[in-house]
This record gives structure tokens, C-alpha cells and sequence, in this order.
């Protein structure tokens, strides 16, 4: 990634090489706000919200398109990522977002990788049923990610299919069975999402297309209005039944002899529509 140059990718600013180190240092720009997706949990934690900064619902509309601003970017260059996910974007000032992913994530976020048959660890939870059954990456397996991208932006930072194993995730992205929207997520995003999950590679959105959207969407935003509709929402929910982001619907516990067959490769799989995630997502 050294070699593309965008506002939202990070920066490779050069190389140090020591005498005695096998292996050079890279030095790359400084974003003090770390990642993407530590900063989306610590909203919900007061203990620091005086440490970091506050997002707005336009901050949250400002993150989604300049990571799809830098995927369209990536994607003219036929770059693909392969690993795209909140852990893997850097936030400064602003709050401006790059995208980045040299590995080191694997090191801090483990349990979000998982290795299947005994291949390399992969990142399940954000992975395209094409990419999990055959190892596939494709600038349309990026655009699923996106899609599960944008769902841990509006559910701040929850894990994809939390509560469920790796192993889970898997058989629940084999089958088909798709996240649940968000609480409070806008309609757009949520058709975004849909669009980005479409079963065949070739019929999800394009990232022109989501820009173009997300660029429209914000700049036409009034945050007085969103205040209002959320000011209103609540005032409709009773209290005791206040619904949050529901578990996966229970499923047995998979075995490894589920999923693998003797040599250790993905057991074949009817692909199927995709069907709701215990319920529609909104229009």
C-alpha cells in the first residue's frame, strides 16, 4: 500500500534500517486516536468521554463515506484488501478515517480471526460465503465487508454475530443468515448493507455508487432534524421493553467434522438467497 496515495489510506512516510535488525522499521503518519473500532466502543464507556472524541450521527455518516471513499480508490487500482474492518482503520483529528492493514491487527484483535482447515487466520466474521468457501477475494468480497463494516459503525463496535463462535459464524454465513440492522440505524445504511450482501458477487453495489449516495446524504444532513426524530423515537418506547441489538437465533454447537471434511477443506454447501437476520431490515 506504500505506493497509493489518497486522503483516506494511510501513509507509508519511509523506512529505517538498523545494523544487527533482520527487519527494517516502517514509519508511517501518526493518528491519534487509534483505531476505528476501540474508538466506536469507548462511546459507550463514560470513563472516557472526556478522553476521546464524541461522535455525532453526521461524524458516523462523515466515517462511512471516507472509508468508501478509500475503498473506491483502492478499487480503481484493483487493490484488493481482503481484510477490511474497523480494527484495520486509523482515526485523527476531525474525525478524519484512513484505512491501513499490515497485519498488525492480527496480533491485539485474535479472537476476530480464525483459521479454517489449517490455512492462514482469516477474518470469518467480515468474509463474503464465496471467500469462505473457496478462499475467493475479489473486489466484490470487499464490498461484503463494507457491508459489515458499516453494521459495526452504527452498532459501536459490536463484534459481527456476537455471541455465536467462530465456527458459528461460519455455518450462519453459509447458510445465509444475514446481521440484524443496528439500533437507530438511518435507512440508508441500512439498505447499503443489504446491497453489499447480495448472495452474487456481481449484483452487490459498487463503492462509486455508495459514495455517491453517502455524499448526497451528507450533504443534505440536519442535525436538528435527526435530534428531533430521536427525541421522538424515544418517547415512544416503553421503557421496559426498550429492544437492543437481539443474540443470533440459538443454533447447536458445531464441531470442526461439521464443517471440514477429512483433508481439512470446507465441506460443500448449497448456496442459498440470503434470508433476515431475526428480522427485516427497515425501508
Amino acid at each position: 500500500m506504500s505506493a497509493f496515495r489518497h486522503d483516506n489510506i494511510l501513509s507509508l512516510l519511509g523506512m529505517v534500517v538498523r545494523e544487527g535488525v533482520v527487519s527494517p522499521m516502517m514509519v508511517f503518519e501518526y493518528m491519534p486516536h487509534g483505531d476505528l473500532a476501540e474508538l466506536l466502543r469507548a462511546q459507550k464507556k463514560t470513563a472516557y468521554e472526556n478522553e476521546v472524541p464524541q461522535l455525532k450521527p453526521k461524524d458516523l455518516l462523515s466515517i462511512a463515506l471516507q472509508i468508501a471513499s478509500g475503498m473506491k480508490y483502492l478499487a480503481a487500482q484493483r487493490f484488493v484488501h481482503r481484510d477490511l474492518a474497523c480494527r484495520n482503520c486509523l482515526v485523527a483529528e476531525g474525525p478524519t478515517v484512513k484505512i491501513a492493514d499490515f497485519g498488525m491487527s492480527r496480533d491485539v484483535y485474535t479472537c476476530d480471526y480464525y483459521k479454517i482447515g489449517g490455512s492462514r487466520l482469516l477474518p470469518v466474521r467480515w468474509m463474503s460465503p464465496e471467500s469462505v468457501l473457496y478462499g475467493r477475494f475479489t473486489l466484490e468480497s470487499d464490498i461484503w465487508s463494507y457491508g459489515v463494516v458499516l453494521w459495526e459503525i452504527y452498532s459501536f463496535g459490536k463484534q459481527p454475530y456476537y455471541g455465536h463462535t467462530n465456527e458459528e459464524a461460519v455455518k450462519l454465513i453459509l447458510d445465509g443468515i444475514m446481521l440484524i440492522a443496528p439500533e437507530d440505524c438511518p435507512s440508508l445504511i441500512c439498505e447499503l448493507m443489504k446491497n453489499c450482501w447480495k448472495t452474487e458477487p456481481r449484483d452487490r453495489i459498487k463503492f462509486p455508487n455508495i459514495c455517491d449516495k453517502l455524499e448526497l446524504a451528507y450533504e443534505s444532513f440536519d442535525e436538528d432534524k435527526v435530534s428531533i426524530q430521536y427525541e421522538n423515537e424515544t418517547q415512544k418506547v416503553n421503557v421496559k421493553n426498550v429492544r437492543s441489538l437481539p443474540r443470533p437465533p440459538p443454533l447447536r454447537m458445531i464441531s470442526q467434522e461439521d464443517l471440514l471434511d477429512a483433508q481439512g477443506y470446507l465441506l460443500a454447501n448449497e448456496v442459498k438467497e440470503p434470508v433476515q437476520y431475526l428480522e427485516t431490515l427497515p425501508d
